[in-house]
């Protein structure tokens, strides 16, 4: 069992697709039985993934989680196990959440197939995040909103509670179908740009760096945001900056707070 990240994957430009699905990894929050822990693994070798994070596993490594695995027990020895999210996919250019509920505010929604075919695409250049929620109660608010998409699994919705490694099953196939159709032809391409979408753990230093510029500005309450900076989030999950750009907004956020402290007040007025 690995305690801290394993090294990144490698990818280039010339990486085939298949190969590409090593670079997409399957984070499971909080799993309550070990035994859902070990029927994923088994699905993540099935579909021919190999990376297995855990965050704050609440029984892990077990028996289990083992046997449920089968074969695939290598996957579970491998295993980074964190203690947040934010760890898990810091590195990550593209994060995709599994959502079952409608959100009050909507979020920018892919169906399996869609997040198949997109997730082998960027893997091809950074790392990709498939993120699973709790057993009984699926991700909160907080996790759901520091991932760019969502993707939900159209189940009979006279029975539409999805067993977790049953899930995790049915978007790896999504992926591995991806990676396989796109070695028969042209593969769908999101890499056709001139620089690198800004990591995951980058996106939330800006977050926070918004939140206080904001709160100097005038323009939000600091102790009482409200909905704007859920808002803010869907807005630049939805345009995902490249690097290059979240150093040009942050480099503005610092201008305007230095103005501010020049002018020896805050923004606006109330």
């Amino acid at each position: 069992m690995a305690t801290s990240p394993s090294e990144t994957a490698t990818s280039t430009a010339s990486q085939s697709a298949l190969d590409a699905l090593g670079n997409i990894r399957v984070v499971l929050v909080n799993s309550a039985h070990p035994g859902n822990i070990g029927g994923a693994a088994r699905a993540l070798k099935n579909m021919g993934l190999s990376q297995l994070y855990l965050v704050q596993p609440r029984e892990f490594p077990a028996a289990n989680a083992v046997w449920r695995a089968a074969g695939a027990a290598e996957l579970l020895d491998s295993a980074v196990v964190v203690e947040t999210l934010e760890e898990a996919v810091a590195d990550c250019g593209l994060v995709v959440a599994t959502s079952a509920r409608e959100r009050r505010i909507p979020w920018p929604l892919l169906t399996p197939r869609e997040c198949g075919v997109r997730a082998v695409a960027e893997a091809k250049t950074h790392p990709v995040a498939l993120v699973f929620g709790r057993e009984d109660r699926g991700l909160t608010n907080e996790e759901l909103q520091a991932c760019n998409f969502h993707v939900h699994i159209p189940s009979n919705p006279e029975y539409s509670s999805l067993n977790l490694a049953t899930a995790v099953q049915v978007l790896v196939y999504e992926a591995r179908m991806a990676a396989l159709d796109a070695e028969r032809g042209e593969p769908l391409s999101y890499s056709d740009w001139d620089r690198p979408p800004a990591k995951a753990s980058d996106m939330e230093l800006y977050y926070e760096h918004l939140q206080v510029a904001l709160g100097e500005l005038g323009f939000i309450d600091p102790d009482n945001p409200r909905q704007t900076m859920t808002r803010l989030r869907r807005l630049f999950s939805r345009v995902r900056p490249d690097d290059m750009e979240l150093g040009i907004l942050r480099g503005m956020l610092t201008a305007i707070q230095n103005h501010i402290h020049r002018s020896g007040g805050q923004g606006r007025p109330d």
